[in-house]
């Protein structure tokens, strides 16, 4: 009798943890994500305020699970008065007046221009070099970012990507923000 409780038990237990497993299994399944890539690749741009009140004080960016994201901080921009904008992609990024070539890496480079200055005393670039603070290590679009300049009312971001992606641009209170999608 003895040796048929012992059974019993154990028998309970293995069937009780084979349930659980399972679950386990389950709860750690990695969950699919859907991914919107309905924005195109075409040239976006929104009419917006050539007299800013806001300037350029920081670049920042991000990874999500769909895309990779680019913030341009300009405070003082609202939603009811934006930097007039133009988001595109060009076969070359270059400084806008001399047209001198900047490099920038990726299988393609998005142009950003938008009317807001750069507040020198907040966020310090120069001509041509890569945007401080920003590191794509691990990124699956961004590979470079580059500063074009500010000319004739516009400044100009060289944004390299690893292809021809789908890209959005949103404009938010107090900055801009520039989604590129990991896929079509």
């Amino acid at each position: 009798m003895r040796r048929w409780a012992t059974v019993l038990a154990t028998l309970a237990l293995v069937l009780a943890g084979a349930a659980a497993v399972p679950a386990a299994a389950a709860a750690a399944a990695p969950q699919s994500t859907t991914c919107e890539t309905g924005w195109g690749s075409t040239a976006k741009s929104a009419p917006g305020s050539m007299a800013m009140t806001g300037s350029l004080a920081d670049v920042r960016a991000g990874r999500h699970a769909c895309y990779d994201r680019m913030v341009i901080d300009i405070p003082g921009m609202t939603t009811a008065d934006p930097a007039l904008y133009w988001v595109q992609y060009v076969p070359g990024f270059a400084h806008p007046p001399s047209q001198t070539g900047i490099p920038v890496e990726g299988g393609a480079v998005i142009e950003i221009e938008f009317t807001a200055p750069v507040d020198d005393s907040r966020y310090q670039v120069e001509l041509a070099d890569r945007l401080p603070g920003l590191d794509f290590s691990g990124y699956q679009t961004f590979r470079d970012a580059k500063f074009g300049g500010y000319y004739d009312g516009g400044t100009h971001i060289g944004l390299g990507v690893r292809a021809k992606l789908p890209f959005r641009v949103l404009v938010l209170p107090g900055r801009l923000v520039v989604d590129v999608a990991h896929r079509w």
